[in-house]
């Protein structure tokens, strides 16, 4: 590994809401800014880098331009790299290499957006065609969640996992959220219940499903140089890696993610492996999306995910890979569609020993990864590896 300058988030924020009828996509950008901002012990005059991603009202491309009008941000380094779910644990690398390359030594992260205000659908819907690859997949009824459902039923296929299997990591997830004052889905749920849901894709039921929600969130990531002048904990960003994942001209295996090179590439800039995680937040638009992503980050061998997420692996405090300690995207928040925000906040939170008490976990190292568009065509993975101040 070589010797680069260490870069630290600084400041996390969520947004609590979960339906904002009543606010803008700009105000909840604004809002969470400032709760970042004030976490992290700085003002947004201090800020020199703008990071955000897809932006409904602003597709034009311009969105970096209008959030930092909005914002009063004079930045000289900006960053709107869309991976879909994975965009944000992307920008938190892409602002680590900007630190590193002295672009800019306070970088703002922020999402906001208001799709269950906006009356989004789950995702079952046929959509317009706006690439060429529509033209070949939109036409014959392919959804996002049929997509997903194709690659469980693949899953299910090659290596015999089952649709309990799968429910156990809603269980986990929904065990977590019962902590989680601000979480949509508070009640815990067992195996039988996921599996007894309707089904929307087969093999997935409802509860495989994640929830739809309005809000946002925002980072702070700082330079060492600013860390020193700060009184808060930060926590350092050990390894960062991506990867787009397609079709590879017809050569695609749905059973596979970008995980596999995006987490290579984190643990070896970190220099560390999966077995010295001890939190994962894995972006879980489908409980499908956690199996593969477990398998292809390498917690353990592909095809064994299904057996590897039984008896409780999941679940905080005690569990083997606690993950999602905030109830998640299945339970708690899916701001935007853009759930890998959550992801690295509540790995902040971890590490910062500033978890609801009883998923708590005692980390020293957590990840945080992302998935971006479809496992079952093309998608984008993100993965950051993290460390506390007492690692």
């Amino acid at each position: 590994m070589t010797e680069r300058e260490p870069a630290y988030i600084a400041g996390a924020f969520e947004h609590p809401t979960r339906e904002a009828p009543d606010k803008s996509t700009m105000q909840l950008h604004a809002e969470v800014a400032k709760g970042a901002l004030a976490d992290a012990g700085l003002s947004k005059d201090d800020v020199t880098g703008l990071f955000t991603a897809g932006v409904p009202e602003y597709q034009s491309g311009l969105s970096p331009l209008v959030i930092a009008d909005y914002l009063g941000v004079d930045a000289s380094y900006v960053d709107t790299t869309d991976y879909g779910g994975s965009s944000y644990i992307a920008h938190v690398g892409h602002a680590v290499s900007a630190i590193r390359d002295g672009k800019c030594d306070v970088a703002l992260i922020t999402l906001a957006g208001r799709p269950r205000s906006r009356g989004q659908a789950t995702g079952s819907g046929a959509r317009e065609i706006r690439t060429v690859q529509d033209s070949f997949e939109r036409v014959y009824g392919a959804t996002n969640i049929t997509m997903y459902g194709m690659a469980a039923q693949r899953h299910m296929h090659e290596h015999g996992t089952t649709a309990e299997q799968l429910a156990e990591i809603r269980v986990a997830a929904s065990q977590h959220a019962q902590y989680n004052d601000d979480a949509m889905f508070q009640d815990p749920v067992t195996v039988e219940d996921v599996v007894e849901s309707r089904v929307v894709a087969d093999p997935l039921h409802l509860l495989d499903c994640c929830v739809i929600s309005d809000g946002g969130g925002a980072l702070v990531l700082v330079s060492e140089d600013v860390r020193a002048d700060l009184d808060r904990e930060a926590v350092e960003v050990l390894g960062h890696g991506e990867a787009p994942a397609h079709h590879d001209a017809g050569r695609i295996d749905i059973t596979r993610t970008g995980a596999e090179s995006s987490g290579k590439r984190a643990f070896a800039e970190a220099g560390l492996g999966p077995a010295d995680i001890d939190y994962a937040s894995i972006y879980d638009s489908f409980t499908i999306t956690v199996l593969e992503a477990i398998e292809d980050l390498g917690f353990c061998e592909k095809g064994e995910g299904g057996e590897f997420v039984e008896d409780g692996t999941l679940q905080a405090p005690d569990g083997d890979l606690p993950f999602n300690t905030d109830g998640g995207g299945l339970c708690s928040n899916h701001p935007a569609n853009r759930g890998g925000m959550t992801k690295v906040i509540e790995a902040v939170r971890q590490l910062r020993g500033e978890a609801n008490p009883e998923v708590q976990v005692d980390a020293d190292v957590a990840l945080a990864h992302g998935t971006g568009g479809s496992i079952a065509t093309r998608h984008g993975a993100a993965t950051v590896v993290l460390g506390g101040e007492d690692r």
